[in-house]
Order: structure tokens, then sequence, then C-alpha cells
């Protein structure tokens, strides 16, 4: 596992605050690290770093000769009016049929590749920068935030194709079950310093917390024995018969030294106001048309949300998830149909990008006041701002010199100093850290009052939401299972995808070059009829054997169990003949 790059001994500082404080480490060209720090522990200042982009105060940055380092570019690459053909060969410098075979694996059908990319959506755009990465060949990426603003289906591609990489990676990211997912080490920027573990960050947390625990108990007993020796020295020092031993006890006192053992970093406290459970809807719309006045986004919405559910909504981006979230809020106007909040309801908002359209001049303790309800002490206010990590002199900085974390905090600080019973939360997660996202879902799940939101953390919606909301080609339904249900879903819809795009690539490509085909037109046609048949059938067998699956695990008879058990080896090995007539006709198309 060579070194590809190092940080040795490096000093950054900002002002009053020290990001790096002789903090070192080292990356291969195999590791997949998740790094996970604080908002403004200098995360994404320690990238720039090592991309070159900015320079440390002291220490050094030292790069092998071998190293190809890769970036995630979050800002927008392309040219206007360039398609993703020519975005892709003149950002590599590649071939089309390199170009191609690499856009393949993230799902890019031949018909997109003359499309302009800025004609796509913001997802389809990133699956190009993807591509473009990959086609560099690079041995180590850097990727800051890269699942912010994406949704499902292309985190499952960048999580699919990150775990099939083959060099190293440093990944900044929030989601937790993302970087359980894609790294295998974590590295802890904390306090200027820098910490390497091998394990996920789930693993990591449990064993800091260990290891605190552990020095805690070793240092009480250490204070313990101390106190003991102390007593001893003091009552035999003066004492001609024992004063060697008190001696030889005076240096085991100067040996015994406690532990230093780094105090928790402050913690957000989020307390959401206390509500009176109530029963019945909470929101009903009947024949409810979304969108605007020249685009229809959703129609016939029927709906119905019970107080006290958490209702995660879901969909492919650009589907319509905040014009559905606007619309209940009022601040878009439904098209036709009616939208009706239950009696009593208070409505609480957290938008998107609320946070970018703060009143500047303003500090943060008179935003608090300003949003507080009416009765609010300064006291009180003071409280929630401090348990939000505006203390003493950060209350009052001005919201100008506010990072996007700090504001995003800010907001959230906010809506705890006013009355709601319902909460509508757009993406609350974004530009918020690891441990202030896990806070946030735990007040989520102690709150009585309802809950509407969206999120691409799926750690977050897979802990808040108990019903699913699916917004998806003209549609606003409720999902008839859970989310980790929908996940699966959206697996098996990517799997098959997968599938008929190889098969389709294989069949007609012409940039990539083969041996050449012996097949007609109309033989070419009946093999791939075959193989979308072969594609279905392997589909609706993993289904089913799923099913059976489940249903094995509630079966409380010996006799229904065998009989489950027999049904779900059959489906096996039935999976198993079909991915090997799968593989023949996809070679016969291929030409091999």
């Amino acid at each position: 596992m060579p070194v590809v790059l190092q940080l040795q001994n490096a000093h950054k500082r900002y002002g009053e605050q020290e990001l790096l404080d002789g903090a070192s480490c080292v990356l291969t060209d195999d590791q997949k690290v998740g790094l996970i720090g604080r908002n403004g522990a200098g995360k994404s200042t320690l990238c720039r770093l090592l991309l070159g982009d900015e320079e440390l105060d002291a220490g050094e940055v030292i790069r092998s000769r071998k190293l190809r380092l890769g970036y995630l570019r979050q800002h927008n690459p392309f040219h206007a009016g360039e398609t993703v053909m020519e975005f892709l060969q003149r950002d590599s410098g590649q071939p089309d049929w390199r170009c191609g075979e690499i856009a393949w694996q993230f799902q890019l059908p031949d018909a997109m590749l003359g499309v302009p990319v800025l004609d796509l959506s913001g997802g389809w755009q990133t699956r190009v920068k993807l591509a473009a990465l990959l086609l560099h060949d690079p041995n180590l990426l850097v990727l800051d935030e890269p699942t912010n603003f994406l949704d499902l289906r292309t985190q499952l591609l960048l999580e699919d194709f990150l775990q099939g990489f083959r060099g190293g990676c440093l990944i900044v990211s929030h989601d937790r079950s993302f970087l359980n997912r894609t790294c295998t080490h974590t590295l802890e920027l904390s306090r200027g310093q820098m910490t390497l573990f091998p394990g996920d960050v789930d693993a990591y947390l449990i064993n800091l917390a260990e290891r605190r625990e552990h020095d805690q108990r070793v240092n009480a007993a250490t204070a313990t024995k101390r106190k003991q020796l102390e007593t001893f020295i003091n009552k035999n020092r003066a004492n001609a018969n024992t004063a060697s031993q008190a001696r030889s006890k005076a240096k085991q006192l100067e040996r015994l030294q406690p532990i230093e053992v780094a105090g928790e970093e402050a913690s957000i406290l989020f307390r959401f106001p206390d509500v009176s459970p109530r029963q019945g809807a909470a929101l009903r719309t009947e024949s409810l048309a979304i969108g605007y006045p020249d685009l229809r986004v959703a129609a016939q919405v029927q709906l119905e949300i019970e107080h006290g559910a958490r209702v995660g909504i879901v969909g492919d981006n650009g589907q319509g998830k905040t014009t559905f979230l606007r619309t209940i809020c009022g601040s878009l106007s439904a098209l036709e149909g009616e939208l009706k909040w239950g009696y009593g309801c208070q409505i609480g908002v957290y938008a998107q990008h609320v946070y970018t359209s703060l009143p500047e001049r303003q500090t943060v303790e008179e935003y608090l006041e300003y949003q507080a309800r009416p009765g609010t002490t300064i006291q009180q206010i003071k409280t929630v701002a401090g348990s939000f990590l505006f203390r003493g002199e950060l209350i009052e900085k001005r919201i100008r010199v506010l990072s996007g974390g700090e504001r995003a905090r800010l907001v959230l600080a906010g809506l705890l100093l006013e009355q709601h019973n319902v909460l509508v939360l757009d993406e609350p997660g974004n530009h918020l850290d690891v441990e202030t996202v896990e806070a946030l879902a735990e007040a989520l799940e102690r709150y009585r009052g309802t809950v509407i939101f969206t999120s691409h953390d799926r750690h977050f919606m897979h802990r808040v939401a108990t019903a699913v909301i699916e917004v998806s080609g003209g549609r606003v339904t409720s999902y008839p299972a859970s989310y980790d249900d929908y996940v699966y879903r959206v697996q098996k819809e990517l799997q098959a995808g997968l599938r008929a795009e190889h098969a389709s690539y294989a069949a007609h490509s012409v940039l990539v070059p083969t041996a050449p085909s012996r097949l007609g037109g109309r033989e070419e046609r009946e093999l791939q009829k075959k193989l979308r048949a072969v594609e279905r059938k392997i589909a609706k067998l993993d289904d089913e054997k799923r099913t059976l699956s489940e249903q094995l695990l509630q079966v409380t008879t010996t006799e229904e169990a065998t009989r489950l058990q027999r049904e779900i080896t059959q489906h096996a090995t039935e999976v198993s003949q079909m991915e090997e007539q799968w593989v023949e006709l996809s070679s016969l198309l291929e030409g091999e």
C-alpha cells in the first residue's frame, strides 16, 4: 500500500481559530478514508490544502511522484452548449469509445451523450463529473460532501462506484450511512489534531466513547491511590522509623500521574417545544394539482397525513419534492384542488436555502429575538442560543460572517423558539456535521407533533421517517411500505437497469472495438428480446425470494418453515440458472 500523500506537522490558523496545530496524517492508494469533524473544524480547508489550493502556515504536504489526484468539483466545469460526450473528451483527452465505456458505468445512456450537459438536472451532471473523474485514472480521490443534493439513485451509483474503485479515497460527508458503506477507515479532525482509525465511522465513535470511559475509570482509580499515598506520606514523613517508607511512597506518587482525557466537544442540544398529542388528520388533499403556471408537476394528489406522523418525502431529483413542500406550506399556490390543514395546526418551516436569505446585518441574538414567540425572555433566548453553540461573544456575531453550517443551526434554533405542532423541513441536515444530524434525529424522534420532511441522508431518513410519500412520474402518493423497502426497490431497479444497459450497450455499441458480429439483424433482435425476458424473470424471482425469506422469519411451525426453505432454495437455483443464461445471451450479442 504505497503512501501517495502525507501531511507533516501542519499548522493552519484563521484569525483566532487554530484549524491545524501540528497535525499529521498519511494517505495510501488503497485506503478509503471518511473525514469527520465538527462544523468549522477545518475539513474543507484540509481538502484544499491537500489539493494545493491553499498553503500551510507551517509544516509540509508531501506528494508522491506516483500520485494521480482526482477531485469531485463542486463548481460547474461545463461550457455552454457542450454535449456530454464533448465534455468528457475535452476534459479527459480520451477517445470517444473510452468515454462511452466509462459513461455506461454511471448509467448515462447513449442518447444522453449527445445532449448539452447544462440541460441536465444536477444529479445527472454529477454523474457526468464522476465519469470525467474516472477517465483521468486517479489513484486518490478527494470528495467534499459528494452526496449533498444527490437523489437516492445517484447516491447508490456513487456508492457502488466507490466500493469498486481500486484507488484510495478521502471523503468528507455528514451522511453516516454513506460513510459506513464506502469507507474502511475514519479520520477525525478535532481541536487541530487528526486521528486515523481502522474502521468505519460507527465503529470509531463507539471505540472513542469506550476509550474515554476506560481512561476516566483509570483516572478515578489513580486519584484514589494518590489520596492513599498522600495520607501515608503526611503521617509518616516526620517519623524517623517510617521516613524512608514515606520517601519511597513519594517517589511512587510522582510516577502515578492521571491520563489526559480529551473532554467531549460541545454538542448541540435540540429541545423542540412540547406539544399535546392530537388525533385525526393533520393534512388532507383532494384532487390537488401542484406546479407552476407553465409547468404542471403533479396532479390528482389524494393524501391524508395523520397527527403525530413523521413523513419522509422521497423521489428522484426534479420530480417535485420541494414543489410539494412549498405548496403545502403556502409559499406556492396550488394549481387546482383542495388542501386543508387540521384545526389548530401551527406550522414551522425550514426551507432548503433559507439560510442564504437571512438578514445579514442582524446579530445572532437579534435574529432569535425576532423569531421568538411573544413572552419569551432574554434568558430563554440565550439558553437556546447556547444549546446551538452560540455562547458568550458568539451570540453577538453578525449573520454575514457566519458559515453555512452556523446559519443552518441558527435557523433551526429560531424554529425551537416558536410554538409549532407541525414541522415542514426541506433538507434540514445539509451543512450540518455528523453529530448535529444525529442530535436532530433524536429530537425529532421525541417530538410529539407532526413532521413532514425530505432528506438525502439515508441514515437520517431511516431513523426519523414513520411513513413515506413518493413523488414520481407526475404523481404524489403514499408509499405502501417503509423507507428501507423503498431503498431496496430502488436498488433492484438500478440493478435491472444496469443489466439492460449492459445488454443494449454490448449489442449496439460501435465505440468499443470488438470482433465483427456474425449476427443478422433479425437474430440480434431475437437475442435482445430473450435477454430482456431473462432480466424480467430474474427480477421477479429475486422479489419472490425476498418475500419468502420475510415469511420464513414469521412462521411458527416446522412444516411451514421446511416448505418455505425448500421454495427459497428452488428460487435460488432458478436465479443461478437464469443468470448463466443471461451471461450466455450477452456473450452471443457481443460476438464472443
